[in-house]
């Protein structure tokens, strides 16, 4: 597997990917039983990343960090990357499932509230006849207890699978990979975060226009805007500000 050019944006290597290239460097490094992690970035994510060494630090050790949001599309058309496109964590899912469906390769789903992902799986294999999912998991919405750890350990051990889909928020999903990709018995991990909700039904979707717009955030805003009004009113002005001081060259970040 060849190494995945990136573009900085506030101190993040961003992927220059799309959809396709995307699915190309998942499957050759299950392929090549190359263990890794993939992330997927929007302007929040690069935006708290920017602030906070630690996390970045994480993104940067990826295999890849897909521009998962418009902005980060742009900046890296912007750099010169044509053909990068945005990489939605629902769209990756179903993409890999569709290429892997009556293969050998396998999948485990890890993340949502009790009963989402077996929900998912239910769908998933419905749509992708052939499609191999052994094993699910809904972990409390804390840390993991040791005995806790100890059993989902012992689960992937059992199931060996390929792909491990990680449904869970920023930042505890990029902290999950990047500690537990050692422990577990599995290739690659997947973070798409809000994917398993939104292919489920439990949170709609934006329009594709709003999507390739890059206002899906008022899309979402809309639809919760008591959980999201703070995080977007905080977030998209000071990554704004940010990345234009950047570009301005005002600013260099590492």
């Amino acid at each position: 597997m060849e190494a995945i050019p990136r573009y900085n944006v506030l101190g993040t290597g961003i992927s220059a990917l799309n959809l396709a290239t995307a699915r190309t460097a998942v499957l050759a490094a299950v392929a090549e039983r190359r263990k890794g992690y993939v992330c997927t970035a929007d302007a929040r994510v690069v935006n708290l990343a920017a602030g906070d060494p630690v996390f970045r630090a994480r993104l940067n050790a990826s295999l890849a960090t897909t521009p998962d949001g418009m902005p980060l599309v742009w900046l890296g058309r912007w750099h010169g990357f044509r053909r990068v496109d945005r990489v939605y964590g629902p769209d990756l899912l179903l993409e890999i499932c569709a290429a892997t469906a009556g293969t050998d390769c396998t999948h485990f789903l890890y993340g949502g509230a009790p009963g989402v992902a077996v929900e998912l799986r239910r769908r998933l294999t419905a749509r992708f006849p052939g499609l191999r999912i052994v094993g699910v998991h809904a972990p409390p919405f804390r840390a993991l207890a040791p005995g806790e750890e100890a059993e989902l350990v012992r689960q992937v051990a059992d199931a060996k699978p390929d792909l491990f889909w990680v449904g869970l928020g920023v930042p505890a999903r990029e902290q999950f990979m990047a500690e537990f990709l050692p422990r577990l018995d599995t290739t690659l991990m997947l973070g798409v975060g809000a994917a398993f909700d939104l292919l489920t039904g439990r949170v709609r979707q934006a329009p594709r226009w709003m999507q390739r717009g890059g206002i899906e955030w008022l899309f979402r805003l809309c639809v919760e805007p008591r959980r999201l009004g703070s995080r977007y009113v905080r977030h998209l002005p000071v990554f704004v500000l940010r990345v234009a001081a950047q570009l301005a060259g005002l600013k260099r970040y590492p």
